[in-house]
């Protein structure tokens, strides 16, 4: 499946029993050896009650992680395809947090990404205090960028063009910076008005990505707490457009935007 080009092979663990050994995830991962994917998505049953499904998300290096909005979408769309659920509203378990999953009458598709979460220690992040702007030196250069926790961390900075933003260049480094424990996301952000954006992502353990949900509704957060946004942004990517809105303080982040499948098939591990 993919959204805007982040692409996933999402696998349905419920009507079969499937535990992936990292080695797995990265060899499905391979889009020379395997069949090839940004990320592996399995549909899982939850552990709550009062939830639909258990949603979990493997990075490309073999590596679960927290959050993937992109794929939360996808998600949605599978499990309908597959007649999983006919609900249009979804609650759905992730590592990093509960999501409500929507899909509107057009197929959009609706994910309520929950509140942003600016404290350092729950991006985590090692500052001393949360704020719209933090200094960073990588490789001797000052940076400044902005950090946010979307269910998975994520460092924002400005850039004039991200065309030619130093995305394979300062992408890894930042990403394995030693102030972030667990890694993180880097997103470089274009400013084109208060309603429009245009950004590149490099994902941890994947590298940059055609487009990234989470790093989508980062990058709004970040220019939101900078006063240069409004609360309803376009965001183009490589791969496409978001919708992202977010009012501000602990209201939540929906984020709107496409998802499709493109082939089904079966392979032995």
């Amino acid at each position: 499946m993919q959204g805007l080009g982040n692409d996933f092979v999402v696998i349905d663990a419920l009507t079969q029993d499937v535990a992936l050994s990292p080695e797995q995830v990265r060899r499905l991962a391979d889009r020379r050896f395997g069949v090839g994917c940004d990320q592996v998505l399995l549909v899982e049953a939850p552990h709550s009650l009062d939830m639909d499904f258990r949603y979990r998300i493997f990075n490309a290096d073999g590596q679960e992680v927290e959050q993937c909005g992109n794929g939360a979408r996808c998600f949605a769309r599978f499990v309908r395809e597959r007649g999983l659920s006919d609900a249009r509203a979804l609650h759905v378990e992730t590592a990093g947090g509960p999501l409500v999953l929507r899909i509107q009458e057009d197929e959009q598709i609706t994910v309520d990404m929950g509140a942003p979460r600016l404290e350092p220690g729950k991006i985590p992040f090692l500052a001393q205090r949360p704020g719209p702007a933090h200094p960073l030196t990588v490789g001797g250069e000052r940076l400044e960028i902005g950090v946010v926790c979307m269910g998975n961390p994520h460092a924002v900075l400005l850039v004039d063009d991200v065309h030619i933003a130093p995305v394979t260049r300062l992408g890894p480094q930042i990403e394995n910076h030693e102030r972030f424990p667990q890694r993180v996301n880097v997103g470089f952000m274009q400013i084109i008005d208060a309603t429009h954006i245009r950004l590149r992502v490099h994902e941890r353990g994947v590298g940059e990505t055609l487009a990234c949900g989470t790093g989508a509704c980062a990058a709004v957060v970040v220019g939101r707490l900078r006063g240069m946004l409004d609360e309803r942004v376009q965001v183009d990517l490589p791969g496409g457009r978001l919708v992202i809105s977010w009012v501000g303080g602990e209201d939540h982040v929906m984020m709107t935007g496409p998802a499709s499948s493109v082939f089904d098939g079966t392979i032995e591990l």
